[in-house]
């Protein structure tokens, strides 16, 4: 039953994404284009989507087990780290590049384009390259705290 709502609700939302427009690359570009023939449409769409957001983290603090009966994983942080705005300031200019962003990446690569698939192997190439880092950032900070120790 989870998968199904899973299913239904990534079909939900790229449809959604076709709709709005957030899947033309050329549509994403001329909203970021401020300087020059600025398409304000999508900020309707993000302020819709904020509004949604908002009102539906609203609903599940309030609850302790999603509609499906699963427990409630929300994030608790509210801490403004090195690797928060590292990661939002390269989401950004990788959105600002390519006019393209995860979600709408996947619509791109369902319907066999190029510049989706081009997308997808960067950002997993990018998920990978993270995944290695943090890695060797983990066994250092473990070596580093076992020699402290020991020593």
């Amino acid at each position: 039953m989870n998968l199904l709502f899973a299913l239904l609700s990534g079909l939900i939302f790229g449809l959604g994404l076709i709709l709005a427009g957030m899947a033309n690359p050329a549509k994403v570009l001329a909203f970021l284009d401020l300087a020059g023939l600025w398409d304000p449409s999508l900020a309707l769409v993000m302020g819709g989507g904020i509004a949604m957001g908002s009102l539906a983290f609203a609903l599940a603090r309030r609850r302790t087990q999603s509609l499906l009966g699963l427990p409630m994983q929300l994030p608790t942080s509210r801490q403004l780290d090195r690797r928060l705005i590292g990661g939002s300031v390269t989401f950004g200019i990788g959105w600002g590049l390519a006019g393209i962003c995860p979600g709408p990446a996947l619509v791109l690569l369902g319907s066999g384009s190029d510049k989706g698939m081009i997308f997808v192997v960067a950002m997993l190439a990018g998920m990978g390259a993270f995944e290695i880092l943090e890695r060797c950032s983990v066994a250092a900070a473990n070596d580093k705290h076992t020699h402290g120790k020991t020593a």
